[in-house]
């Protein structure tokens, strides 16, 4: 494989990195001689507990009470113990800051803007946090927020962590049973909610979607009604109070509940394509801890810095992205379509906001360029240091373009890990070259390998993503899974004792990933496993073809592999077309590669988080059962899978 240098950090760029800072102040604290992130890395999986005890030092995490213990048993998955005796609360570091910097800046669709100081946030999560106590809510207690992307969601997360709420949140685009498949097996007391949201220029009502489910869900005693869109009318949600009626003036401080590090903060979702979403529990602790350590070294996040990342509060990246408070760090959140009122939206928005750090999916930066944007046009962007993509494997094409189209002197950190660990397992590192088509490094403390079908380590070779050793932000359980059976199998049912994530990966040499999807979704012709992102880098850089989606079908004993491809306007699918597509596929993959058949589509199905859903495509082929489609962005395109003639067998 030919590895091809995109981008190298100078010695002033890398030098200066918290990174290195890190790497000095190990250095000083145990008379190491650690010279490069390769050094730091080993040490940190080799000495689990000393370097997570190391960063709890340079991180500053607020505490009340130090920890006893760092970690009980490294090789305990799941059970292992860390900071037993610890004693914080999350809503505290996140809101140390009460200066009047500015913490949050809002953007929204029909020109919604407003801008929210330190002192502010503070003083408004007081108020809500009273109200809350009014409505009786306590530690463990669940609350919801079926909410937009916006300072209240923020808000009143935050507000719920300081009691010691659970706080769990879904986007109000998801549809009723998506929400009530989360919802009702968490059983929130209070909601969170908007009067409606815009998206493209136009107002969606939310009030008839969240009566229905308020109808089916017994639990909740409040809910509160943030108006948002001016409608200004409560009628269709009787038992609703407004946000102004919950956050009343209050005197004196926020009593923030001190809890263990394990005690547990937010309720995440599986996707639920597959089946009911799984409610994964994570630890105030674990998440905090874990985000800053991404945060500030790995994405190199100062306090005069300002992030962004386009995501919703259905998606983990929100519960990541909001972390930087605890850095003293400015805020952009974004509600609407990042294509509107045009496709250049979000790049004069970070170019008119100094946005340094930029955050978004494989997809919206494919999309850019499928759009003819040169955002290089629009600004050098002076401040923008590094972009940051997840969501989906980021293609070869994609890190082109963005250092011929973009910015030249960036760090493109293509980061992977999901709603299971709240974080990352392989990221970015402002001292490491960025190469064609590679996720930089495997995170610090992330004791992360690639197995092959043996439990066998591999480098060179595709294999499956495994980490060998606990680490914080391990979900502490599954909601309703009282002996852990649900838990176990998710992630320890293949390689006993260590955890299996699901995706497929390549280790190189010098220690950067190459992603090739899910391993649930890999394909298997002849016994050869086979990486669905292979073949999308290749067909999705086609002009002729805007996207695609390929699965594996049982054919004759064996594997057939079936591509869809979805047409750019203007071009058709012949049979000059499909030999073009296969003779790309087999000069740039293998021959193993080349589909048995390929069909036109005219969609392709993606969660609400932009991940493409080939489980979802292979279950209408084969005419079986598609549990949960609220969870699907576009679930009707999935009619167009079924009963195919050329796909009977």
């Amino acid at each position: 494989m030919k590895y091809q240098v995109l981008w190298t950090p100078g010695k002033e760029w890398s030098g200066n990195s918290r990174m290195s800072d890190f790497m000095n102040f190990v250095n000083g604290k145990y008379g190491y001689d650690l010279k490069d992130y390769f050094d730091l890395y080993r040490w940190s999986v080799e000495n689990i507990p000393e370097f997570w005890g190391a960063f709890w030092e340079y991180s500053e995490i607020r505490f009340s009470k130090d920890y006893e213990e760092v970690v009980d048993n490294i090789k305990k998955m799941p059970g292992a113990r860390w900071f037993s005796g610890a004693r914080l609360n999350f809503a505290e570091n996140l809101l140390s800051r009460r200066d009047d910097k500015t913490a949050i800046i809002f953007r929204g669709e029909a020109e919604v803007k407003s801008r929210i100081s330190y002192r502010e946030l503070y003083e408004e999560v007081h108020r809500v946090a009273e109200g809350l106590k009014r409505f009786g809510v306590k530690k463990g207690d669940r609350v919801g927020g079926f909410i937009p992307n916006m300072p209240e969601a923020i808000i009143a997360m935050l507000a719920a962590s300081s009691i010691g709420a659970i706080w769990s949140s879904s986007s109000p685009d998801f549809g009723i049973k998506g929400v009530l498949d989360r919802f009702s097996q968490i059983e929130p007391k209070v909601i969170f909610a908007v009067d409606g949201y815009y998206y493209k220029g136009k107002i969606f009502d939310s009030q008839e979607k969240l009566k229905s489910i308020l109808d089916q869900l017994p639990s909740v005693e409040h809910v509160v009604l943030i108006n948002y869109t001016n409608q200004r009318k409560t009628d269709k949600v009787p038992m609703a109070v407004t946000w102004e009626d919950l956050a009343q003036p209050v005197t004196g401080e926020i009593t923030f509940e001190q809890l263990p590090f394990s005690h547990p903060l937010y309720i995440m979702y599986s996707s639920g394509t597959t089946g009911l979403p799984k409610s994964i529990v994570h630890s105030a602790g674990g998440t905090l801890i874990q985000h800053l350590k991404e945060l500030m070294l790995h994405s190199n996040l100062r306090e005069e810095d300002t992030i962004f990342y386009f995501t919703t509060c259905g998606w983990m990246m929100w519960n990541w992205f909001i972390s930087g408070l605890a850095v003293g760090a400015t805020l952009v959140c974004y509600d609407g379509n990042p294509f509107y009122p045009g496709p250049d939206a979000l790049l004069r928005m970070a170019d008119e906001l100094d946005i340094s750090i930029f955050g978004t999916s494989a997809k919206y930066i494919a999309s850019l360029e499928n759009a003819g944007v040169v955002p290089k046009e629009i600004s050098d962007f002076p401040k923008l240091r590094a972009i940051l993509s997840t969501g989906s494997p980021l293609s070869d094409e994609s890190f082109e373009y963005v250092y011929r189209e973009w910015k030249e002197n960036v760090q493109l950190s293509s980061i992977s890990g999901g709603t299971d660990i709240i974080s990352c397992f392989i990221l970015g590192c402002p001292m490491l070259p960025v190469y064609r088509g590679e996720i930089q490094c495997r995170g610090l403390g992330m004791d992360v390998d690639s197995f092959d079908g043996d439990g066998n380590s591999i480098t060179g070779n595709q294999g499956e993503l495994v980490c060998k050793s606990a680490f914080p932000s391990m979900p502490i359980h599954f909601w309703n899974d009282p002996d852990k059976q649900k838990y176990h199998n998710a992630y320890f049912d293949v390689y006993p004792g260590i955890w299996r994530h699901g995706d497929y990966i390549l280790l190189s040499e010098h220690g950067g990933i190459t992603m090739f999807g899910r391993s649930d979704a890999t394909l298997n012709p002849g016994g050869v496993r086979i990486g669905t992102a292979e073949i999308y880098r290749v067909v999705e850089n086609m002009n002729e073809i805007e996207d695609s989606v390929v699965i594996g079908q049982p054919y004759q004993g064996d594997e057939r592999v079936i591509l869809f491809v979805k047409m750019n306007e203007g071009y058709q699918l012949d049979e000059e077309l499909k030999k073009k597509i296969a003779g790309n596929i087999r000069s740039y993959c293998s021959p193993r590669h080349v589909p048995a058949i390929i069909l036109e589509t005219q969609d392709v199905p993606y969660t609400l988080n932009g991940k493409k859903v080939e489980i979802a495509v292979k279950k209408a082929i084969q005419g079986e059962e598609i549990k949960n489609k609220d969870a699907l962005a576009n679930p009707g395109v999935l009619d167009y899978y079924k009963d195919i003639p050329e796909l009977k067998v």
